[in-house]
């Protein structure tokens, strides 16, 4: 879909609307919010409240570009509670005990707990707040990785035109997968002996100024003041003070950045890029290459450790949607009266197609109305799959609210899964998927967040996505960005317009979303490249960014 296209949709779909009957929901006559194109930049650091809550806040009011969520709720839904819908977070996995999701967290009122049966008779034994398509499984490959795997025995060597035409463009997708599994993994060795070797330098010049001081711990102060007698004290003095001046004074602080960042790229070796691993096979007993076999995985929601490390994006997601507002804790969520349906299908690496297209079809089957899928890869091995699944929601009524990506790079350009359309054929093969880009907090051009994926095509709108606060396993919070934070944004915004106004389908919703948000003509910097430029209305569908109190007028007028 593009611009054009969109203006004489949008204007084609208001006019078609007066011929449905009306949508219930409260009567609004507030007008909305115009674009404010002359709005001054906030050049000031935003306070601790206003950082923690900018997703939030009002462009007009506040020059921080949040969704108008507050404002909505003070001047047009205060006296109006709505329907309850339920939001699948298709994800990590959710801490469903954790203290600003209390409440707000979907049961299967026809399962009864623990009793070992099916009570539903749905396929899923025990499925009472929602189902664990990866079982135990922690730490995954990514897909490129497994398309190596899987033929690595039949293409290795070979040229195309010792391949079959039945099987050209499977071994065309083992090409591409093996081109980006060796540049990775030389990526990936590269990181981990630099990071090794600063460790180890660190180390060595911080243990040597040490004993050359006679202190047990080093300062600014103490380290500028030492008199190197040799070039090897001098070179391990600079080092010190340049580390110490522009990243962290604490060396302690600096040593823990490199250890996590060694294994990060250890982890990385030993699961993400292994073609030895096979976590599915031994853990799950399942075969990601089988769609006959549906059934698969536990109850286990919030995943299979105590910690529940594996859930902290889930739950993050989870929380920007529908932390309660009502209580004194934590957060407040975006939308009020929904429940969360936790779907867990998501590793520490890539997801599969197979758990994908089955979650999305469980969370369809059980009730929801929306679905946020706030995760995506570059290869898929079933494509179709997915594809068939996200028409099943769209036949079901059931809107996908799906995260653009954070690589910084068109995606007119280049093909993601899951999306609606690709590079070679934008036109959307559905109307209930809207995919999410990624703004900051600042009004400008550094409005686009450094990661975010953009495309006129290829992405329907934006909304915050960078330092996001919300809530982290076992009662804890933290500040997470991407995408993915930006997708639960919009799923929150989608939750309040269809509970205001159930009787509008998951297309509609999409529209308004679209048609109500904000825009504006700045220059916005794309992929962090102060040399990649673009006016902001141009690298997205709709143009805009989504504002809830906009799409509840714009709701509230559609019949």
């Amino acid at each position: 879909m593009n611009i054009k296209f969109l203006k004489i949709g949008g204007l084609c779909f208001l006019i078609s609307s007066f011929l449905l009957s009306c949508a219930s929901g409260p009567k609004i006559n507030s007008k909305p919010i115009p674009n404010l194109q002359n709005v001054s930049e906030k050049t000031e650091a935003l306070t601790d409240d206003e950082l923690q809550y900018w997703g939030s806040q009002d462009l007009s009011y506040d020059t921080i570009p949040g969704m108008s969520v507050d404002r909505a709720y003070q001047e047009l839904i205060k006296d109006y509670n709505g329907k309850t819908i339920i939001v699948a977070v298709l994800d990590s996995g959710v801490d469903i005990e954790h203290e600003d999701l209390e409440g707000v967290v979907w049961t299967n009122i026809n399962e009864i707990p623990d009793n070992g049966i099916d009570d539903d008779n749905n396929g899923f034994v025990d499925d009472i707040h929602g189902w664990n398509f990866l079982g135990d499984v922690t730490k995954e490959n990514l897909e490129y990785t497994r398309i190596v795997r899987d033929y690595k025995d039949q293409f290795k060597d070979k040229l195309a035109s010792e391949i079959g035409t039945d099987r050209l463009e499977e071994f065309k997708m083992y090409r591409a997968a093996k081109a980006k599994y060796d540049e990775e993994l030389a990526k990936t060795d590269k990181s981990i002996n630099r990071y090794v070797m600063m460790n180890n330098q660190l180390q060595e010049a911080e243990e040597s100024l040490k004993i050359e001081l006679e202190v047990n711990k080093l300062t600014v102060e103490n380290v500028t003041a030492f008199k190197p007698q040799d070039d090897t004290s001098l070179n391990q003095k600079m080092l010190l003070l340049n580390v110490m001046n522009n990243i962290d004074e604490d060396i302690q602080n600096i040593q823990n950045q490199l250890a996590e960042a060694m294994e990060y790229f250890g982890d990385k070796t030993k699961y993400h890029l292994n073609l030895d691993l096979n976590a599915r096979a031994e853990s799950l007993g399942d075969d990601a290459n089988d769609f006959s076999t549906k059934i698969y995985g536990n109850n286990k929601v919030s995943g299979p450790n105590a910690d529940k490390k594996e859930a902290k994006h889930g739950t993050h997601v989870a929380g920007i949607i529908a932390a309660s507002r009502k209580n004194d804790k934590g957060i407040k969520g975006v939308a009020d009266n929904v429940l969360i349906m936790p779907i867990r299908a998501v590793p520490d690496g890539d997801e599969y197609d197979k758990d994908i297209a089955l979650g999305i079809r469980y969370a369809v089957d059980n009730g929801a109305s929306i679905i946020n899928t706030s995760f995506g890869k570059y290869f898929s091995s079933h494509p179709e799959w997915v594809m068939d699944a996200i028409k099943y929601a769209e036949k079901n009524n059931v809107l996908i609210v799906n995260a653009a990506g954070n690589e910084g790079i068109d995606l007119d350009e280049k093909r993601v899964y899951p999306n609606d359309e690709t590079p070679e054929n934008p036109a959307n093969f559905v109307d209930n998927f809207i995919n999410v880009g990624s703004i900051t907090s600042q009004y400008g051009g550094n409005l686009v967040s450094g990661f975010s994926n953009y495309g006129i095509n290829s992405v329907d709108i934006f909304a915050p996505g960078s330092s996001i606060y919300a809530t982290t396993p076992l009662n804890t919070y933290e500040f997470l960005q991407g995408t993915s934070m930006a997708a639960p944004n919009v799923a929150g915004v989608a939750a309040m317009v269809k509970s205001l106004f159930p009787k509008l389908s998951a297309s509609q919703v999409k529209q308004i979303l679209m048609e109500s948000g904000l825009s504006t003509n700045q220059e916005v910097i794309l992929g962090g490249d102060p040399q990649n430029t673009e006016v902001f209305s141009e690298i997205s569908v709709s143009g805009n960014m989504v504002n809830m109190y906009n799409a509840i007028i714009l709701a509230s007028k559609t019949k």
